[in-house]
């Protein structure tokens, strides 16, 4: 794996006793958690597009939110949150979009018609793909979580111009790329599947985006990963 040429340095999360930063100056802050997959996105949309220097990070503690998070930024009290323009902007997917169309930067989405529609259509499916994959977590892996692995293995195959969804690495890819760090780390520990096993594209899709800087920099604590999602979806049983 590629280290990062520049490891972005992590600022302490903010929890309940901390002071907010100074509200709606004309800062651009990208609101984020360092364990949150939806808030990865956005973060990883802003390391790629090389706007660490433009967009400041604040990172929240979920587990003890400051009050003010929710009264005076994001009333949804959720991250990842734009606050841009003096305004305030939430939900993952529609800020991945946000950051690459309102700032500088390589563009992550190409000209051709085509592949945006075909951006789209991924982009859709993670709703599907997110509810099936953790709902397999309490069921049969293999069978409930396999195909939806599978469509992603097809869906590499449409273009082959690149390791990626549309060749190059683009709003597709990170619409997914946080998910599929944890899923790949979780099944593999707790269930033992492999979601690379007979999916080479997957494979080959997942060594190449561990090579993007602005990637590696967000990746989660594998630790970590495997236990919040083992207290978060797994019955514990005593006995």
């Amino acid at each position: 794996m590629a280290t990062p040429s520049a490891q972005e340095i992590r600022p302490p999360s903010l929890i309940s006793s901390s002071e907010p930063p100074s509200l709606f100056d004309g800062t651009t802050r990208l609101y984020i958690s360092y364990i949150c997959p939806f808030a990865q996105r956005a973060w990883i949309t802003r390391n790629v597009k090389g706007l660490q220097d433009k967009i400041e990070l604040v990172p929240i503690d979920l587990q003890n939110r400051p009050a003010w998070y929710k009264e005076k930024v994001y009333a949804q009290n959720k991250v990842p949150a734009l606050e841009h323009n003096n305004k305030v902007i939430g939900e993952s997917l529609d800020l991945i979009k946000y950051i690459d169309s309102n700032f500088e930067g390589p563009s992550l989405l190409p000209d051709d018609p085509e592949k945006q529609k075909f951006a789209e259509e991924l982009v859709t499916y993670t709703d599907t793909f997110l509810k099936e994959i953790y709902g397999s977590f309490k069921g049969d892996v293999e069978k409930q979580a396999g195909p939806h692995f599978d469509y992603l293995e097809k869906a590499l195959e449409k273009f082959n111009n690149g390791p990626f969804f549309l060749g190059q690495f683009s709003q597709a890819d990170i619409a997914y790329a946080s998910f599929i760090e944890r899923f790949q780390i979780f099944l593999q520990e707790v269930f033992n599947y492999d979601i690379t096993s007979w999916r080479p594209k997957l494979a080959k899709w997942i060594e190449e985006l561990n090579k993007i800087d602005g990637y590696i920099q967000t990746k989660a604590d594998p630790k970590k990963v495997v236990e919040i999602y083992k207290s978060r979806f797994m019955v514990v049983t005593h006995t």
